[in-house]
């Protein structure tokens, strides 16, 4: 349920009862020589069963090592969990040892990695790499292993997939390769997929056929969808809420069609704008101005001021909380108002 205050929204709509995976007041650090990286400060969400929450922003926002935290696969040192909690089904699961977390990955939460090249080992067939998931984790044997790898390449719609399973990473297309991506992340059930950036390098039909499966295994598995992206127009059909990210914070969350319709934060309103649209031919792409915030040096502001045509004064001094502008939307702008009816103060 959303908190008593009437001035700030924490993670999005939330059902009344403890929902599947919540991230609550999540901070993460990077000691590095040049000082303290706060990569993510302060950031709330949770996810339902059955549901696809889509994680935006640009690099550097937070987005993956959020996920990454998620996962337990932070490299400590140099990253650090400061403050927060992960609960996946009330668990929290930053108190867990270290055993015992690595039950959990894989079997309930799992994710599919950017560069499904680089994430697969190119020394052995992609059918014993799917294979091994239950060979470890199942204690499944060989010939089982391989039947079942089989299994789940027809399920991910790899041509050949009997043929295929003996084939090597590297002779595969980037969209196959992610394909068996997939089907490993897949393998033991899990009722978490994180997605972190599923589509990037692939062309525009391939990116549709891969968002298509997603959605599918996520209705026929009731399992809980998080996609990471920086592109607003790759989540406009599955996703079904948005949490937008910068500067390592949540700057605004809402159901995915209000964010279309109307955003509620400047950055989000810059997203939208700079997506081509066939209505808008013949038109520049609009872009925005500047760089964000070096996170070794944040502003004590508002990180987007700097490049935000709606800042006034008090955005370079106050920091704007997650203000509840909605019944399951939060914006942290300060002029929020100006924002969703399009004026400028």
């Amino acid at each position: 349920m959303w908190k008593s205050s009437t001035s700030a929204a924490r993670g999005g709509e939330r059902p009344c009862g403890e929902p599947l995976l919540a991230v609550d007041d999540l901070h993460v650090e990077f000691a590095t020589r040049q000082g303290v990286v706060k990569a993510v400060n302060g950031v709330s969400y949770s996810l339902n069963p059955g549901e696809t929450l889509a994680v935006l922003g640009e690099s550097g926002s937070g987005k993956s090592v959020t996920a990454q935290a998620i996962m337990g696969i932070l490299d400590t040192p140099p990253a650090r969990v400061s403050g927060g909690q992960i609960r996946l089904r009330g668990t929290d699961l930053l108190r867990l040892r270290e055993d015992a977390r690595s039950q959990i990955r894989g079997r309930r939460i799992a994710m599919i990695f950017q560069d499904a090249l680089s994430a697969l080992n190119p020394v052995f067939t992609v059918g014993s790499q799917i294979g091994e998931m239950f060979r470890v984790h199942a204690g499944a044997s060989r010939r089982e292993a391989e039947r079942r790898a089989i299994e789940l390449m027809d399920r991910v719609r790899i041509p050949g997939a009997r043929q295929r399973a003996h084939d090597y990473p590297h002779q595969f297309s980037g969209g196959m390769r992610q394909r068996i991506m997939i089907a490993m992340a897949i393998a033991l059930g899990p009722e978490v997929l994180i997605a972190d950036e599923p589509t990037t390098a692939l062309d525009v039909t391939v990116q549709a056929q891969i968002m298509e499966l997603l959605a599918e295994l996520r209705r026929e598995s009731d399992m809980g969808l998080i996609l990471i992206t920086h592109d607003l127009g790759v989540v406009a059909d599955v996703a079904d809420k948005v949490v937008v990210m910068y500067g390592g914070r949540i700057v605004e969350n809402a159901l995915v069609h209000d964010v279309y319709r109307a955003p509620g934060h400047p950055y989000t309103k810059g997203l939208l704008e700079s997506i081509p649209r066939l209505d808008r031919k013949g038109r520049g792409l609009s872009a925005i101005e500047g760089t964000p915030p070096n996170p070794l040096a944040l502003p004590s502001g508002c990180a987007f001021d700097s490049r935000c045509s709606y800042r006034q004064d008090n955005c370079v001094t106050d920091a704007p909380p997650l203000y509840r502008i909605g019944p399951t939307r939060g914006s942290a702008c300060h002029y929020w108002r100006e924002v969703l009816d399009g004026s400028h103060g």
